[in-house]
């Protein structure tokens, strides 16, 4: 059996293309051969360095033919639904598209040869599902929960997540702002990490975050190996996420977390999140018992002062984090995406 992946965002090296390599080797692992159609090879080393994952028994080619010949064909939808030509064909959501004049005739035509569409998550399915009138299925992203674990602590805040600012600014110009405010509450002895890939149109943003941070405990790292990311998981206290920050979630869906892989990866590490309360960061952070959800710069400084000042509080909540993110390992992505195509 033969699979195509057609993923039109690959070389942002996201967390929606860590979600695709999972298909990817789940398919590998189902015994499918995999092409992933992407016009520059160079890609397939980028995501293996980023992700910590072997793509050795994968192609990635030039065309796959919109899946024609193909018994499976993946298509991660850029807000527009593609004519697909494999035997069975799932069109998958990583951003809750609205406004994109879904429920067309066109559509529907074209939604007759897919046999599944597959959200991210349950705020991505309620936007996709009203827009074009369809009742997807979500599964999930995977977390590596099995290599991604504690390590001995540092008081380090971290936030990882790309520096481009595509669809969905990560805002890490805010957080910049508020460990600023925090210095200034008598804070001393805590560096902020802002570590993402910076493949794609980030260059002038990074140079502004440098310039902002410069002479302040404030280190940037700009696209990190996996073997990085994991020690930098492991040895931070608390993580911050303003992605999303003062958006309404209901007018601008697709600029709000769609659910946060990074999120759920500092909670396998025992690393306390303190996120933007918008969009999938309400699924996974539970306000007060595994994590904190704010919604201002002056309630995200507050938050995190208290729990630098209150080492016993902090320590639970990383205990009950860390409980949390075991329902979204590998295991169960795999599990559950495979169900999608019906190869249990």
């Amino acid at each position: 059996m033969k699979a195509a992946i057609i993923n039109p965002y690959l070389n942002s090296l996201g967390g929606g293309e860590r979600y695709v390599m999972a298909v990817v080797t789940s398919l590998r692992n189902a015994g499918v051969d995999v092409d992933v159609q992407w016009p520059d090879a160079i890609v397939k080393n980028q995501l293996e360095k980023r992700f910590g994952i072997n793509l050795q028994n994968v192609n990635f080619i030039e065309d796959v033919k919109k899946g024609d010949g193909y018994d499976y064909c993946f298509w991660v939808s850029d807000g527009s639904i593609p004519l697909m030509r494999a035997r069975n064909n799932f069109i998958h959501f990583q951003i809750p598209f609205h406004g994109v004049n879904g429920n067309t005739l066109m559509n529907k035509m074209k939604l007759y040869r897919v046999k599944k569409l597959i959200s991210n998550s349950k705020f991505t399915k309620k936007v996709i599902d009203k827009e074009f009138r369809v009742n997807s299925v979500v599964v999930y992203p995977p977390v590596d929960i099995k290599v991604i674990k504690p390590k001995r602590k540092e008081n380090v805040i971290l936030f990882i997540g790309r520096f481009s600012q595509l669809t969905q600014a990560k805002n890490q110009e805010m957080l910049i702002q508020a460990f600023k405010k925090l210095l200034e509450k008598d804070v001393e002895d805590w560096e902020l990490v802002l570590a993402g890939g910076s493949e794609v149109g980030a260059d002038s943003y990074i140079k502004t975050l440098r310039k902002s941070a410069k002479d302040l405990p404030i280190r940037i790292m700009e696209s990190p190996a996996f073997s990085q990311i994991k020690e930098l998981y492991g040895k931070s206290r608390i993580f911050w996420s303003a992605s999303g920050y003062g958006v309404d979630e209901k007018k601008n869906p697709e600029k709000v977390e769609h659910f946060g892989i990074s999120v759920v990866e500092a909670m396998s590490a025992k690393c306390v999140p303190v996120v933007y309360a918008a969009g999938g960061h309400k699924e996974t952070v539970k306000d007060g018992v595994n994590g904190f959800l704010y919604t201002s710069i002056e309630e995200l400084v507050g938050v995190t002062k208290t729990l630098i000042d209150d080492p016993k509080k902090l320590n639970k909540t990383a205990v009950s984090a860390l409980s949390s993110s075991k329902k979204y390992g590998y295991d169960r992505f795999e599990k559950e995406i495979m169900e999608q195509f019906d190869l249990k």
